[in-house]
């Protein structure tokens, strides 16, 4: 009797490309960035080889943004550099899933400097 393996995990590039690259959903719809990669890496890290590391990488990234952000709010008002920091998040934001996306593509491993681990 031949026993099948079928928890054999798959390598889909394409789809840890389009994981990284869904952060930018939020420059469109405000919130995007942060659940569709949240819920791709959830359905998805048990059958893609690599999708639990880039995904975690992703999650924790997007939650480093949001915390700068919220920090950088009051930081407006109290010392004016506020508007700096959320123009350098703004950019670091756009351009880093971008960069990861191109390593995905390679099967490099994903790289967030300056990133909290909120998920190890």
């Amino acid at each position: 009797m031949e026993v099948i393996n079928y928890s054999a995990k798959r390598t889909d590039t394409q789809l840890l490309v389009i994981t990284h690259l869904s952060q930018l959903l939020t420059y469109v719809t405000g919130f995007g960035g942060l659940i569709v990669p949240l819920v791709l890496w959830l359905t998805q890290k048990e059958l893609v080889t690599g999708m639990n590391e880039h995904g975690k990488s992703i999650v924790n990234f997007q939650l480093t943004v949001l915390l700068l952000s919220i920090l950088s709010i009051p930081a407006i008002l109290l010392f004016g550099l506020g508007i700096l920091s959320l123009i350098f998040i703004g950019i670091v934001a756009f351009v880093l899933p971008i960069v990861n996306a191109v390593k995905a593509s390679k099967g490099e491993a994903p790289s967030h400097f300056c990133t909290i681990r909120f998920i190890k």
